[in-house]
């Protein structure tokens, strides 16, 4: 490649970067023209392509890259150390490259309007209308329990593999379809990630891959936690980029199931946001509503927390610390804690409706 054009690519970054964020300031027209207009048809042209293949295209493709890089840096090692403007001039044409696929392919639905605008919910919720909420639903959640083991005492197992939970997500799919029609999902293309011990001490479920669109679930995750992880991971899919509002879809797609097993995980996930939240406000208020809970959903919850605490290591939190320094770049200000935001969206969502 000659070098001029490689200083070109290069030196295009920046205005790149200003152009994104200029877009950024008008979500209607992001919401309009790209979320609801150019990306289906992207993504519904990779998933069709891809979502067939049983393995992710898109894993393999990164390992590639990897060892592409290393083999760069080995090779060329004499001629970087000779030439070192020239090998960072490589870096950044690299980096605008992938700066523009990524918005081109997915990244611009970072700057679409909220789920909570387009469902006409409000963005803040109280105290009381947390409180109100976690006392309904932890009623729904020991009655699913109950109604799965009839032992208040008994954990819930989900006796599904992970591709027979695929399969019923998608179904989830076509229900919730039916009443909320924005989440219209076709072309399924839901994968185990090859790299899925990595993810998991990494502190990660899952991921979407942007540039072959292809929904990757961390393969390793509990039964009881899977579901809403792959409901999530289609979220991004469907072009929801914001942590909080995938949540919420996750969520939803879960609990319209019509398997008890998919609207028990549903139920116990949805709270155990909203107890951390109560935790966080009230102390006490926590306690009173964490004791209702049957024995079953408690041991749950720490089969969760036990596979976690079991992976922890040191870099588990640079990870994160990255990945929320790339949320706040993405237009998504709380990091990594917007996940906890998914909280106001389900409480608002529920003030007029049954669980």
């Amino acid at each position: 490649m000659k070098q001029k054009f490689k200083n070109l690519i290069a030196l295009s970054l920046l205005p790149q970067i200003f152009l994104v964020k200029w877009i950024g300031t008008n979500p209607e027209i992001i919401e309009k023209y790209y979320s609801k207009g150019l990306y289906p048809i992207i993504s519904g042209f990779w998933r069709a392509l891809l979502g067939w293949i049983p393995f992710s295209i898109g894993d393999i493709l990164y390992a590639l890259l990897i060892i592409i890089a290393i083999r760069y840096l080995i090779v060329n090692r004499k001629q970087i150390g000779k030439k070192p403007l020239w090998f960072l001039r490589d870096i950044v044409m690299v980096a605008s490259v992938a700066y523009f696929s990524f918005h081109i392919l997915w990244g611009f639905n970072y700057y679409r309007e909220p789920l909570a605008k387009t469902l006409q919910l409000n963005e803040q919720h109280s105290q009381q209308d947390l409180v109100d909420f976690v006392d309904r639903l932890v009623a729904k959640t020991n009655e699913a329990q109950f109604q799965l083991t009839k032992d208040t005492t008994k954990m819930v197992e989900i006796p599904y593999s992970k591709k027979e939970i695929f399969k019923i997500t998608i179904d989830g799919y076509q229900s919730l379809e039916k009443q909320l029609p924005l989440f219209s999902y076709k072309s399924p293309s839901i994968k185990k990630s090859l790299f899925s011990t990595p993810l998991t001490y990494m502190g990660y479920g899952g991921y979407l891959n942007p540039f072959t669109n292809e929904a990757q679930a961390n393969g390793r995750i509990p039964n009881f936690r899977f579901p809403i992880i792959s409901g999530h991971e289609i979220g991004h899919q469907l072009g929801y980029s914001a942590e909080n509002e995938t949540n919420f879809i996750g969520y939803l797609v879960t609990v319209k199931n019509e398997d008890p097993y998919f609207k028990y995980a549903a139920y116990a996930y949805a709270l155990s946001y909203c107890l951390s939240d109560l935790a966080y406000r009230d102390r006490e208020l926590f306690d009173n509503a964490y004791s209702q809970l049957n024995a079953g959903v408690i041991k749950n919850y720490k089969e969760v927390t036990d596979f976690w605490k079991a992976h922890e290591n040191p870099m588990e939190p640079i990870f994160k610390s990255i990945y929320s320094s790339f949320l706040k770049a993405n237009n998504q200000s709380k990091g990594i804690r917007s996940y906890n935001a998914v909280v106001s969206l389900l409480v608002n969502y529920y003030q007029d409706k049954p669980l």
